[in-house]
C-alpha cells in the first residue's frame, strides 16, 4: 500500500473525490489494500429515478464503477491509474431512492490486467451485480 497514491490522498481527505463520487454521494464504509477488497455507500436521489421511478440503471453501473474501480486503486503504486477497459452489469431487481451499499473486489491481477467484481445492495437485497476488467499504467 502507498498512502502517497491518489487514492490513499482521497480517502484521507488530503484531496477532494472525483466530481462522479459528489454526485452519487459516495462515500467508502472500509477499504483493505491487502485483499483488494471494498465496501462503499451510494445515496440514490430522485434526481437519479427512471419514469417508472426506480433508479435509472446506468446510475447503477456508475455505482458499481465507482466501487469495483476504488478496490483496484487502493492497491496502486503512486503515478499509477486504471482505467476500465470493460464493464458488464447484471439488474436483479429495481432499486429505489435511497442508500444503496457496495461492495468490490480484485479477483485477479495478470500483469496489468485485473479483473474485478462487485454487487450492490439495498435494504440487504441484491440489485446489481458487474464484472469488469482494468488495465493499470503509469502516467
Amino acid at each position: 500500500m502507498d498512502r502517497s497514491a491518489y487514492f490513499w490522498q482521497v480517502y484521507e481527505g488530503a484531496i477532494a473525490p472525483p466530481e462522479a463520487v459528489k454526485t452519487l454521494q459516495g462515500k467508502i464504509l472500509s477499504v483493505s489494500s491487502e485483499d483488494g477488497h471494498i465496501e462503499t455507500e451510494f445515496e440514490a436521489t430522485r434526481a437519479f429515478t427512471n419514469p417508472a421511478g426506480s433508479v435509472q440503471g446506468g446510475f447503477l453501473a456508475a455505482m458499481l464503477d465507482d466501487t469495483m474501480g476504488p478496490a483496484l486503486a487502493a492497491t496502486l503504486k503512486a503515478g499509477e491509474f486504471a482505467p476500465t477497459l470493460s464493464l458488464t452489469v447484471n439488474y436483479m431487481q429495481a432499486a429505489a431512492v435511497g442508500s444503496i451499499r457496495g461492495i468490490g473486489r480484485v479477483v485477479q491481477r495478470r500483469g496489468r490486467t485485473c479483473y474485478l467484481s462487485g454487487e450492490l445492495y439495498q435494504n440487504e437485497q441484491l440489485i446489481a451485480t458487474g464484472s469488469a476488467v482494468a488495465s493499470v499504467r503509469s502516467g
